[in-house]
C-alpha cells in the first residue's frame, strides 16, 4: 500500500505507472497449438514452476463413459475463439475436432498445460 502527495492510497498498479514493466509483468506472444506430429517446449514460470507449451498434437485424450482412450485428430471443425482457427486447424480450449472415433471437444488448454484433453460431443 502507498500513499501518495494527496493522502490517497494507490493500488500496486497505480505505483508503477511510470516505469517499465518487469519481467514478471511482461506477457508472451500466443504460440497456436497445430495438427501435426508432437513437438512442445517448456517454459519457466515464476517460483520454480514450469509450463508445457504444446505447438502440435495428433493425438488427443478423451473420456469415454467414464474410460480414457486417445484418439487420432483429423482435424479441427469448430472454434468459438476464432472462425480462422478452423481454416488453419489451430487447436484451443473449447475447440471441436473431427478425431476416428467422433467429434470431440476440447476442455484442456494446450497451449499451457501441454497435453490436448477432450470428451465426446
Amino acid at each position: 500500500m502507498v500513499i501518495n502527495e494527496n493522502k490517497v492510497i494507490l493500488k500496486k498498479t497505480e505505483f508503477y505507472i511510470n516505469s517499465k514493466k518487469k519481467k514478471y509483468q511482461r506477457g508472451r506472444d500466443f504460440l497456436p497449438t497445430h495438427i501435426g506430429e508432437p513437438k512442445s517446449r517448456h517454459l519457466k514460470t515464476k517460483g520454480g514452476g514450469e509450463k508445457r507449451l504444446l505447438l502440435r498434437s495428433n493425438i488427443v485424450n478423451v473420456i469415454v463413459k467414464n474410460k480414457a482412450q486417445q484418439a487420432k485428430i483429423l482435424s479441427v471443425i469448430g472454434n468459438p475463439a476464432d472462425s480462422q482457427f478452423i481454416r488453419r486447424n489451430i487447436i484451443t480450449k473449447g475447440a471441436i475436432l473431427q478425431t476416428d472415433i467422433g467429434k470431440v471437444k476440447v476442455t484442456s488448454r494446450p497451449g499451457q498445460a501441454g497435453v490436448v484433453n477432450g470428451i465426446m460431443v
